[in-house]
């Protein structure tokens, strides 16, 4: 077996700086060694959670009730107030930079942000540059019907009928479920609102719509009531830097204790 081979390429360069360090040492002393091991050797810092002794928050305040600026940089809205109950169990100052949807992954990116408090939806193509919590919210498809209604699901609206908002995820899975009933009367509107108002004007049996558009409408209407199960889910959470896990963690802590002590139904039932 030749020398190359007992000895690979890729060994080389240790070797090199091997040399290099023992030459340095014996002619200059162990500044040099130091030199090496600084500069080729030791592993790069550990990224500190919050590098700049505050978390800051990128979000979008033009999407009520999620967040909204009322003038002179003053948010408010259900992702506002999370943020703050985040920062206050963690313990650290908290700064929010309002800007444009479309920007919020760039300033992720760019370091200009730590975390995302924006009614974000879980996306699996941004796995590569962002970090996702576990869901606060689920804005997701829920069946609207009176309050002495037995339909509890879609499988009770076999024969019925049902309310979407044209074009909406509502309606999409609407024509997915009358392909596997007999009969499902589908009745199309313009708003998530109008469904609902046939609902209650007993146009239709149940309305399916995003749970958002169907909290709102029932914090401020009569007469209907969500059915127990969600059809579809549509996760919100938050969006960390990819690489700062500690915050990830300490995020997701702070959500999960959020969760237990009822502190995030009290916020989503303020704003919902």
């Amino acid at each position: 077996m030749s020398a190359r081979r007992r000895f690979p390429l890729s060994r080389w360069p240790v070797l090199g700086l091997a040399v290099l360090a023992l030459a340095g040492t014996l002619f200059f002393g162990r500044p040099v060694l130091r030199w090496v091991w600084v500069t080729f050797i030791r592993p790069p810092a550990e990224k500190p959670m919050l590098p700049y002794g505050e978390l800051r928050v990128g979000v979008d305040a033009s999407y009520p009730p999620f967040a909204v600026d009322t003038g002179g940089g003053q948010l408010i809205g259900l992702d506002i107030d999370l943020a703050r109950a985040v920062a206050d169990r963690l313990d650290v100052p908290l700064r929010f930079i309002n800007m444009g949807y479309d920007g919020l992954y760039d300033a992720l990116r760019a370091d200009q942000a730590d975390a995302l408090f924006s009614a974000l939806r879980v996306d699996p193509l941004r796995l590569h540059e962002a970090r996702y919590t576990i869901p606060y919210f689920d804005a997701g498809q829920v069946l609207v019907r009176r309050p002495d209604s037995s339909i509890d699901s879609l499988k009770d609206m076999d024969g019925r009928r049902l309310a979407v908002e044209f074009g909406t995820e509502g309606d999409l899975e609407a024509r997915r479920w009358e392909r596997r009933l007999h009969t499902l009367n589908i009745l199309v509107y313009e708003t998530a609102a109008a469904a609902l108002d046939a609902v209650r004007a007993r146009e239709a049996d149940a309305a399916l719509v995003d749970a958002v558009s169907a909290r709102l409408w029932l914090r401020d209407h009569d007469g209907l009531a969500l059915a127990t199960a969600y059809v579809t889910s549509d996760p919100y959470a938050v969006a960390v830097q990819v690489g700062n896990v500690k915050l990830w963690e300490a995020i997701n802590a702070a959500l999960a204790a959020l969760a237990e002590d009822g502190t995030l139904d009290s916020i989503i039932a303020h704003w919902l």
